[in-house]
């Protein structure tokens, strides 16, 4: 059995379903992609029994074969090879031999029968969502999701579906953050699903910053995501999501606005002699300005001043530097909008003039 293809064609969609493949595995298989070729084409899947993604690419191949190979080998050895480079993966017995030019590898299978596949349960609900606006909520949301957290609830991202409206949400207990984007859509019932942090990060990958939209099929346990060529498959996270708008700044509070840029610059510098392990920066806000200020246990310290825009009293209060950064690094706004209410109290930033993305930061005691 032969299958032929061009080294281009191929490398695409081994490199999508290669991020799935955890280098530490429990069961060897699980270190292989499944192939099937046919003379339709050659489809890969891999699976760490979390999360499946399954994409297709062109082939011509001699009646239906199914086998699986190591997949970082096989990566490296498609990568390896000249753009453009014509290829030839022949099965013989239990080996599996990929010629190209002069060059030649032969590899050891697996059994196709022996790879485990996620069987999702009945969708309860089918929609279709533009590409865009899925990788959009996930861009500016994801990374406030915790990791490793022993509220293994939080170690992944909510999705709430309404007939009118998609929202991201993640924290990790330190921080928040709530994403909105406005869609009609016919749903039977409103959605709450918590999508586990792995699949966060390869639909981050995966979706396109395009106009096609994308098929989601939601079950009780499952999320089923389909593209042209490429399914993408996820188990739920069985939990309950924190009351998020119980932390949402409350009662009156005072307005900053800054320049993004200018500011997230500021907070860089002056990071750069912060503790490593707490990263605390001083803000020090007043009518006449921003005062930032960061010091390390070896005695050194950063301080600089900023023009902003601020008419309440003073202010002074403590905040991990690198949340303020992350937040600063996926609007895309000009200004911001920081909303505070004394030094004990979170704070609420939104890009200004937007409330379509909201953060929210604890304060930090320094």
């Amino acid at each position: 059995m032969k299958i032929k293809a061009n080294r281009d064609d191929l490398l695409t969609p081994l490199l999508k379903v290669s991020n799935v493949v955890e280098r530490r595995q429990t069961l060897p298989i699980l270190a292989n992609v499944l192939i099937e070729g046919s003379s339709h084409g050659i489809r890969f899947t891999a699976t760490d029994l979390e999360v499946e993604l399954s994409t297709s690419g062109p082939a011509e191949g001699e009646g239906d074969i199914a086998f699986t190979l190591p997949a970082r080998k096989l990566v490296d050895i498609v990568k390896a090879l000249p753009e453009g480079a014509p290829l030839e993966l022949e099965i013989e017995g239990e080996k599996a031999t990929l010629r190209s030019g002069r060059a030649r590898f032969t590899m050891g299978m697996l059994p196709a029968q022996d790879y485990p596949n996620i069987e999702p349960t009945a969708a309860s609900e089918s929609l279709s969502l533009p590409q865009s606006l899925l990788k959009r909520l996930i861009d500016k949301a994801a990374f406030s999701m915790a990791h490793q957290d022993v509220r293994y609830y939080l170690n992944g991202l909510l999705l709430e579906i309404s007939s009118k409206r998609v929202r991201a949400v993640a924290t990790d207990g330190h921080r928040l953050a709530v994403c909105d984007a406005d869609q009609q859509m016919e749903v039977g019932s409103d959605l709450q699903v918590i999508l586990p942090r792995k699949a966060v990060l390869e639909l981050g990958r995966l979706l396109q910053n395009n106009d096609e939209h994308v098929e989601l099929e939601v079950s009780s346990s499952h999320i089923r995501i389909s593209t042209e060529g490429t399914v993408f498959t996820s188990k739920l996270i069985d939990g309950r999501f924190p009351d998020y708008e119980r932390v949402m700044p409350a009662g009156p509070t005072q307005q900053l606005i800054a320049d993004r840029e200018l500011l997230r610059q500021s907070l860089t510098r002056t990071s750069i002699l912060s503790n490593e392990n707490y990263r605390g920066i001083r803000f020090r806000l007043s009518p006449e300005g921003l005062h930032l200020q960061a010091h390390n246990p070896e005695q050194d310290e950063a301080e600089e001043e900023m023009q902003v825009e601020y008419d309440g009293p003073p202010i002074t209060i403590g905040f991990n530097v690198s949340y303020l950064l992350d937040v600063l690094g996926v609007l895309d706004t000009e200004q911001v909008s920081m909303a505070l209410i004394d030094a004990d109290s979170s704070c609420l930033i939104t890009a200004n003039g937007s409330a379509e993305c909201r953060y929210v930061i604890m304060p930090m005691r320094l």
